[in-house]
């Protein structure tokens, strides 16, 4: 990680300089609805291999690409399969990304070999403004150090990857605080690859029925889908508020709705209302905030696994993975 700092602009008047950056293959971390990306031009193999470099990602996990318009896909990709246009129709701009088969104007590095394309269009007026600002498809893997937590202010980026990335544009917090959901809607049925901010009951209610094959044991077929991933640096447990005798009160709490008894050193609440999609917002900030209190464990409280409840228990699940 670099010692130095990336010039931080306001996302309401920095797109034009952050938009020059991408056309000449610099890095810009810019915010989405769901969490801060690490852009580089989707056409530029150069430039994304620094995307692989500044976040120290294996090279085999593929990138997401973004576009300005849902307009842009045809001609980037072709022919759309019914399915897949079905799905760009009904919730894109938005937290879905789509398989597709990767075109041959995208090189290999960014789907890392693989022969298809994740890619979507982020419902955030800044990101949009920037790619077509930019004139280009943009990669964008999450602005973080590989298997980190997910950034969703600006300066979780700044922290994690100081001057690897030239610019960041500060839009505030992310709306939405977890990734996207990705989906393959090219078979006969579409399958879930990766649990994120669009619920799967909002995919069913669309398209009906939908598979749900979400994590991966060996080359991702999907962004974001290793097994162990989006860690803090401090040890994660999924675990009860019950503090083990002798712990001193050194050890983070992340409760769902409740402030958790005894001697917990930080706590953070996600909803007091039970709203998951508030707690979703509030996750990787909540996260980055216990990992820099100086405790020696974090202590997890699952959620409902129901609605994006699904996928907080899936960031959940991933980051105590990278401690056992």
């Amino acid at each position: 990680m670099s010692s130095g700092s990336p010039r931080v602009l306001p996302a309401a008047s920095g797109i034009a300089e952050a938009a020059a950056v991408l056309r000449t293959g610099g890095l810009v971390a810019f915010p989405t609805e769901t969490v801060y990306g690490l852009g580089a031009n989707a056409l530029d193999a150069r430039a994304a291999a620094r995307i692989f470099e500044a976040k120290a990602r294996p090279s085999f996990d593929p990138l997401i690409t973004h576009l300005a318009d849902a307009a842009d896909l045809p001609g980037l990709v072709g022919a759309v399969p019914p399915a897949v246009a079905a799905l760009v129709d009904r919730f894109w701009p938005g937290p879905l990304t789509l398989i597709v088969d990767r075109p041959a104007a995208i090189p290999p590095i960014v789907t890392s070999g693989l022969p298809t394309m994740a890619v979507r269009v982020p419902d955030e007026p800044s990101a949009r403004a920037l790619i077509a600002a930019a004139g280009v498809p943009v990669a964008a893997p999450s602005a973080n150090r590989f298997g980190q937590l997910s950034p969703t202010r600006a300066e979780h980026v700044v922290a994690g990857l100081g001057d690897a990335v030239e610019v960041v544009l500060d839009g505030g917090p992310t709306r939405c605080g977890i990734e996207s959901t990705i989906v393959d809607a090219r078979g006969e049925r579409p399958v879930v690859l990766r649990l994120g901010a669009l619920p799967v009951e909002a995919l069913v209610e669309a398209v009906g029925p939908v598979d749900v094959r979400p994590g991966s044991s060996g080359q991702p077929v999907a962004p974001g889908t290793l097994a162990a991933h989006y860690a803090p640096r401090t040890p994660l447990r999924l675990g009860a508020a019950e503090p083990a005798p002798g712990d001193g009160g050194r050890r983070g709490f992340l409760a769902f709705r409740e402030r958790p008894a005894g001697a917990w050193a930080a706590v953070e609440v996600l909803s007091p209302e039970g709203d998951l999609t508030a707690a979703a917002a509030r996750l990787f900030d909540a996260l980055h905030r216990l990992d820099a209190a100086g405790v020696t464990e974090i202590v997890v409280e699952p959620v409902p696994e129901v609605g994006v409840g699904r996928a907080i228990n899936d960031r959940l699940r991933r980051a105590a993975a990278t401690w056992h």
